[in-house]
Protein backbone atom coordinates (compact mmCIF):
# COMPACT_ATOMS: atom_id res chain seq x y z
CA UNK A 1 0.00 0.00 0.00
CA UNK A 2 1.56 3.64 -0.53
CA UNK A 3 2.59 4.94 2.65
CA UNK A 4 5.11 7.32 3.58
CA UNK A 5 7.88 5.20 5.00
CA UNK A 6 10.71 7.68 4.42
CA UNK A 7 12.42 9.46 7.53
CA UNK A 8 10.41 10.97 10.00
CA UNK A 9 12.60 13.60 10.92
CA UNK A 10 12.66 15.41 7.72
CA UNK A 11 8.56 15.57 7.64
CA UNK A 12 8.53 16.84 11.50
CA UNK A 13 11.35 19.37 10.37
CA UNK A 14 9.03 20.48 7.81
CA UNK A 15 6.09 21.70 9.89
CA UNK A 16 8.31 22.77 12.71
CA UNK A 17 6.81 20.50 15.23
CA UNK A 18 7.58 17.05 16.53
CA UNK A 19 4.16 15.68 15.21
CA UNK A 20 5.39 11.84 14.90
CA UNK A 21 5.91 12.34 19.09
CA UNK A 22 9.48 12.57 20.77
CA UNK A 23 12.31 12.80 18.35
CA UNK A 24 16.09 13.59 19.56
CA UNK A 25 16.63 14.59 16.22
CA UNK A 26 14.00 16.51 15.41
CA UNK A 27 15.09 18.72 18.97
CA UNK A 28 19.10 18.82 17.35
CA UNK A 29 17.84 20.47 14.48
CA UNK A 30 14.05 22.06 14.91
CA UNK A 31 14.12 24.51 11.49
CA UNK A 32 13.45 23.20 7.91
CA UNK A 33 15.02 20.61 5.96
CA UNK A 34 17.07 22.21 3.00
CA UNK A 35 20.94 22.38 1.73
CA UNK A 36 20.70 25.52 3.42
CA UNK A 37 19.53 24.72 6.22
CA UNK A 38 18.61 27.68 8.89
CA UNK A 39 20.31 30.08 6.64
CA UNK A 40 17.90 30.17 3.68
CA UNK A 41 15.73 33.22 2.97
CA UNK A 42 12.20 32.16 3.49
CA UNK A 43 9.27 34.18 1.75
CA UNK A 44 6.27 35.00 2.88
CA UNK A 45 3.51 31.63 2.23
CA UNK A 46 0.35 32.56 0.38
CA UNK A 47 -2.79 31.70 2.39
CA UNK A 48 -3.19 28.48 -0.04
CA UNK A 49 0.47 27.84 0.70
CA UNK A 50 -0.19 28.00 4.59
CA UNK A 51 -3.64 25.33 4.12
CA UNK A 52 -1.79 23.30 1.90
CA UNK A 53 0.90 22.82 4.95
CA UNK A 54 -1.74 22.59 7.22
CA UNK A 55 -3.56 19.91 5.58
CA UNK A 56 -0.28 17.73 4.97
CA UNK A 57 0.29 18.17 8.71
CA UNK A 58 -3.21 16.56 9.81
CA UNK A 59 -2.41 13.56 6.88
CA UNK A 60 1.01 12.70 8.14
CA UNK A 61 -0.01 13.01 11.95
CA UNK A 62 -2.54 10.26 11.59
CA UNK A 63 -0.99 8.27 8.88
CA UNK A 64 -3.94 8.79 6.17
CA UNK A 65 -3.68 9.28 2.32
CA UNK A 66 -5.62 11.91 0.41
CA UNK A 67 -7.57 9.52 -0.91
CA UNK A 68 -8.77 8.79 2.65
CA UNK A 69 -8.31 12.31 3.85
CA UNK A 70 -11.07 13.32 1.11
CA UNK A 71 -13.54 10.78 2.20
CA UNK A 72 -13.20 11.91 5.99
CA UNK A 73 -13.78 15.57 4.57
CA UNK A 74 -16.87 14.33 2.85
CA UNK A 75 -18.19 12.55 5.36
CA UNK A 76 -17.69 15.49 7.97
CA UNK A 77 -18.89 17.96 5.67
CA UNK A 78 -22.23 15.90 5.45
CA UNK A 79 -22.21 14.98 9.36
CA UNK A 80 -24.27 17.56 11.74
CA UNK A 81 -21.98 20.06 13.37
CA UNK A 82 -18.63 22.04 13.12
CA UNK A 83 -17.13 20.59 10.11
CA UNK A 84 -13.46 20.77 10.92
CA UNK A 85 -13.87 19.04 14.91
CA UNK A 86 -15.82 16.83 12.97
CA UNK A 87 -13.26 15.70 10.58
CA UNK A 88 -10.65 15.19 13.69
CA UNK A 89 -13.03 13.27 15.46
CA UNK A 90 -13.57 11.01 12.31
CA UNK A 91 -9.53 10.99 12.40
CA UNK A 92 -9.27 9.86 16.25
CA UNK A 93 -12.07 7.58 15.81
CA UNK A 94 -9.88 5.55 13.61
CA UNK A 95 -8.94 2.16 15.12
CA UNK A 96 -4.89 2.29 14.78
CA UNK A 97 -5.50 6.27 16.31
CA UNK A 98 -7.42 4.29 19.35
CA UNK A 99 -4.66 1.77 19.97
CA UNK A 100 -2.55 4.40 19.47
CA UNK A 101 -4.13 6.26 22.33
CA UNK A 102 -4.60 3.65 24.70
CA UNK A 103 -0.82 3.53 24.63
CA UNK A 104 -0.71 -0.52 23.16
CA UNK A 105 1.48 1.11 20.84
CA UNK A 106 4.32 3.89 21.02
CA UNK A 107 3.48 4.95 17.21
CA UNK A 108 0.35 5.45 15.06
CA UNK A 109 2.30 3.08 12.36
CA UNK A 110 3.05 0.70 14.78
CA UNK A 111 -0.73 0.55 15.97
CA UNK A 112 -1.54 0.38 12.24
CA UNK A 113 0.79 -2.88 12.22
CA UNK A 114 -1.06 -4.49 14.56
CA UNK A 115 -4.34 -3.83 13.76
CA UNK A 116 -3.12 -4.68 10.27
CA UNK A 117 -1.43 -8.10 11.96
CA UNK A 118 -4.61 -9.45 13.44
CA UNK A 119 -3.47 -8.39 16.79
CA UNK A 120 -5.86 -6.22 18.21
CA UNK A 121 -10.37 -7.30 18.90
CA UNK A 122 -13.31 -4.85 19.33
CA UNK A 123 -16.03 -6.06 20.98
CA UNK A 124 -14.39 -9.56 21.00
CA UNK A 125 -14.16 -9.72 17.45
CA UNK A 126 -10.83 -9.24 15.70
CA UNK A 127 -10.65 -6.51 12.98
CA UNK A 128 -7.51 -5.64 10.80
CA UNK A 129 -9.22 -2.85 9.16
CA UNK A 130 -6.78 0.93 10.77
CA UNK A 131 -9.15 2.94 9.47
CA UNK A 132 -12.47 1.03 11.24
CA UNK A 133 -14.34 3.44 13.22
CA UNK A 134 -14.68 3.06 16.34
CA UNK A 135 -17.80 3.66 17.68
CA UNK A 136 -19.17 5.10 21.54
CA UNK A 137 -18.84 2.20 23.94
CA UNK A 138 -16.80 0.10 21.65
CA UNK A 139 -14.34 -2.44 23.84
CA UNK A 140 -10.74 -2.47 22.16
CA UNK A 141 -8.51 -5.57 23.55
CA UNK A 142 -5.23 -6.82 22.75
CA UNK A 143 -6.38 -10.60 21.46
CA UNK A 144 -5.11 -13.23 24.08
CA UNK A 145 -2.16 -14.50 22.23
CA UNK A 146 -0.66 -11.17 21.62
CA UNK A 147 -0.76 -10.33 25.13
CA UNK A 148 2.68 -11.44 25.81
CA UNK A 149 3.99 -9.69 22.87
CA UNK A 150 7.47 -7.24 23.75
CA UNK A 151 6.04 -4.73 21.79
CA UNK A 152 2.75 -4.11 23.44
CA UNK A 153 4.06 -5.14 26.95
CA UNK A 154 7.20 -2.32 26.85
CA UNK A 155 4.86 0.06 25.50
CA UNK A 156 2.09 -0.34 27.80
CA UNK A 157 4.87 -0.04 30.61
CA UNK A 158 6.55 3.42 28.86
CA UNK A 159 2.52 5.09 28.92
CA UNK A 160 1.47 7.40 31.02
CA UNK A 161 -1.19 9.43 28.73
CA UNK A 162 -4.73 9.94 29.97
CA UNK A 163 -7.15 11.24 28.04
CA UNK A 164 -10.66 11.20 28.96
CA UNK A 165 -12.59 9.60 26.51
CA UNK A 166 -11.24 6.11 26.63
CA UNK A 167 -10.62 4.14 29.72
CA UNK A 168 -7.57 0.97 29.92
CA UNK A 169 -7.26 -1.75 32.09
CA UNK A 170 -3.52 -2.92 32.24
CA UNK A 171 -4.75 -6.10 33.69
CA UNK A 172 -7.04 -7.24 31.40
CA UNK A 173 -4.85 -5.49 28.42
CA UNK A 174 -8.48 -3.90 27.21
CA UNK A 175 -9.95 -0.44 27.20
CA UNK A 176 -13.58 1.34 26.08
CA UNK A 177 -13.51 3.80 23.80
CA UNK A 178 -16.13 6.27 26.09
CA UNK A 179 -17.21 8.90 23.88
CA UNK A 180 -16.04 11.09 20.62
CA UNK A 181 -13.85 13.86 21.95
CA UNK A 182 -14.75 17.30 21.88
CA UNK A 183 -12.10 18.95 20.01
CA UNK A 184 -11.00 20.87 22.97
CA UNK A 185 -9.28 17.20 24.52
CA UNK A 186 -7.96 16.86 21.54
CA UNK A 187 -3.96 17.56 21.96
CA UNK A 188 -2.89 17.85 18.57
CA UNK A 189 -1.77 21.11 17.44
CA UNK A 190 -3.52 21.16 14.47
CA UNK A 191 -5.68 24.59 12.74
CA UNK A 192 -8.77 22.62 11.22
CA UNK A 193 -10.51 25.38 9.82
CA UNK A 194 -7.64 26.18 7.37
CA UNK A 195 -8.12 22.87 6.12
CA UNK A 196 -11.89 23.31 5.41
CA UNK A 197 -11.06 26.58 3.17
CA UNK A 198 -8.72 24.50 1.26
CA UNK A 199 -11.02 22.06 0.56
CA UNK A 200 -14.06 24.19 -0.11
CA UNK A 201 -12.26 26.42 -2.76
Amino acid sequence: MARYTGPKTKIARKFGEAIFGEDKSFEKRNYPPGQHGNNRRRGKKSEYAIQLQEKQKAKYTYGILERQFRNAFKKATAAPGITGEVLLQICESRLDNVVYRMGVSRSRSGARQLVSHRHITVNGNIVNIPSYSVKAGDVVAVREKSKSLDAIVSSLGASNNVYEWITWNNDTKEGTFVSVPARVQIPENINEQLIVELYSK
